[in-house]
């Protein structure tokens, strides 16, 4: 089979995108993401490897997606979608790790040819592959290396053009469904916006007039789709679309966007003259996968409702219509959270529907929501999504309603199947599903935002000389290591009412990271701020460098 690898054609082209030395690459759950100018060898070799991926899986189409989401502008990543839509095989991430750090091209093809008998790839297979990519202004020459890769193995390729990520996941699984019974939709971005606009229209038909939405674009590739998504909502939904500025340098991301709405718990400056009192407004990221809505109260105070309240509406909504087409018994609801979410939030749901927690990371959330009938996942930070079982959308097509209320609930229940993005959070997809419950509830911001009130918290990043110390166990909630840490920090947190506080090392950069809870503000910062010096001292860090906040 090795014989097989076209080595002469992957040598030559190889030999254009040498890696660079020093940089190490790791793909994780982002997939791999660094500086745009230090992916060029990186994205040569996920054109093969994304090749390599279909033909194991006997030609079945697979994604690559250029974006590094809400990251600043110099920065991009690359990551590879499998069949269903989903996220690439975890067992794959290694592989992928290990061919980027390949130091020369010999070395590299040694380790394709390894790679390719290791795994029984059968190299006579088909390899088919579509590929898209965000504003970023690195992005057409990362895909002029993945092009490369892509015509060194002899892929047969689909440039998807300038998308957001959720549309190129979505055209993976519509794809790989085309002609089958579990048709997901056409498979084109009009597609995309057809199945969801039309989903929509019905949903809210019959409804009181929809207040136009202000939509903060964060000047990335979700003003081009919000924009196409615009037109086919017509008057139904108007958007009022803001920062959609994606030629100008500097612009991605900066002070707008979900990541700065959340991490800020504020308002992006250029909204300050747009928003008046009492409307609502949302944020997508620079890849439009994460939602972050937030309103101006009366008296023009700004209310952030993150991933946390919308999981809250979402699957409070989705449990009444079940019960409304009488179909409680049948179909169990279930919410998956990680130790993020807000304290008040998990009483709120666990009062209403079975809640899991599970560790931090998308691919964690996915595949627990996999286990319900109808799985709802939502991060704090606005990506997420609902999932439908096989098993309950044939339910859902088979079911005899016996009365016209159990009816109108059950079509709900259909369209709401067809316009949210399963495969992956879509900040578009889940706008449309918050502006749905909003219009069947008559809710304005104010009362989405009482549906429960949050705990005051603080999120407080600690730099420390290597992570991987850090071990958590019970769904990242407990430290196990460094030994006896976890003990100071239950000590500390049985001084403060309603306080819960957690510490688990990041996932991207040498920090740790501690979240604290408290019935009150001025305790929950006082916690976190413990907590963290706690974590400092415990770790050796340098006393004359210890910032002034940490307690």
């Amino acid at each position: 089979m090795a014989s097989l690898l076209p080595v002469d054609a992957i040598r030559a082209l190889s030999e254009q995108h040498s890696k660079p030395p020093n940089v190490h690459y790791q793909y994780g759950t982002a997939g791999f993401r660094t500086l745009g100018n230090l992916l060029d060898s990186v994205m040569f070799r996920v054109g093969i490897l994304a090749a390599l991926r279909s033909k194991r899986l006997d030609g079945k189409t697979i994604g690559v997606m250029v974006t590094a989401s809400h990251n600043p502008e110099p920065d991009n990543g690359v990551k590879l979608v499998d069949p269903r839509g989903e996220m690439l095989e975890a067992a794959w991430e290694a592989h992928a790790t290990n061919l980027a750090n390949a130091p020369t091209t010999d070395a590299y093809i040694d380790a394709l040819d390894a790679f390719v008998k290791t795994l029984k790839i059968d190299l006579a297979k088909p390899a088919r592959v579509v590929y898209a990519r965000d504003t970023r202004p690195s992005g057409p020459a990362l895909i002029a290396a993945l092009e490369d890769g892509l015509k060194a193995i002899g892929a047969e390729a689909r440039n998807a053009g300038v998308t957001t990520t959720p549309v190129l996941h979505y055209l993976v699984k519509a794809i790989n469904t085309k002609g089958t019974k579990d048709e997901y939709g056409d498979d084109s971005e009009e597609g995309y916006l057809q199945k969801q606009s039309t989903a929509f229209k019905k949903l809210v038909a019959g409804k009181p007039a929809i207040p136009p939405l202000v939509v903060d674009c964060a000047n990335g590739v979700g003003a081009i789709v919000g924009e196409k998504l615009a037109e086919h909502l017509g008057d139904t939904l108007k958007l009022i679309l803001r920062n959609t500025a994606i030629d100008k340098a500097g612009a991605l991301n900066n002070a707008c966007g979900a990541d700065f709405v959340k991490t800020s718990q504020r308002l992006p400056p250029s909204l300050a003259s747009v928003l008046k009192p009492g409307q609502r407004a949302c944020s997508l990221d620079g890849d439009a996968d994460r939602l972050i809505y937030y309103y101006l109260d009366d008296r023009s105070q700004f209310h952030m409702l993150d991933g946390d309240k919308i999981a809250a509406l979402v699957a409070a909504f989705i449990v009444e219509l079940t019960k409304s087409a009488g179909l409680d018994g049948e179909i169990q609801v279930g919410i998956v959270q990680t130790a993020y979410a807000n304290g008040g939030s998990t009483k709120y749901l666990s009062e209403r529907l079975p809640v899991r927690c599970v560790p931090t990371g998308v691919k964690h959330l996915h595949h627990a929501a996999e286990h319900y009938d109808i799985g709802v996942y939502f991060e704090a930070n606005g990506h997420g999504t609902v999932l439908f079982s096989p098993d309950t959308l044939n339910k859902l097509s088979a079911y005899q309603p016996s009365t016209p209320a159990q009816s109108t609930a059950l079509n709900h229940l259909i369209n709401l199947t067809q316009m949210i993005n399963q495969t992956v959070g879509d900040a578009l997809s889940d706008m449309l599903l918050v502006e749905v419950v909003l219009a069947h509830k008559s809710y304005s911001g104010v009362e989405w935002d009482s549906l429960y009130v949050d705990l005051p918290n603080r999120l407080v990043k600690v730099v420390v000389p290597d992570r991987s110390l850090f071990k958590t166990e019970d769904a990242e909630r407990r430290l196990v290591s460094p030994p006896g840490l976890q003990a100071k920090i239950d000590e500390l947190v049985r001084r403060y009412e309603g306080g819960r506080a957690f510490v688990r090392p990041s996932g991207t950069e040498d920090v740790v990271r501690v979240y604290a809870e408290a019935i009150v503000r001025s305790q929950a910062d006082e916690l976190a701020f413990r907590v963290a010096g706690l974590v400092y001292d415990e770790v050796g860090g340098d006393p004359t460098k210890r910032p002034a906040e940490f307690l």
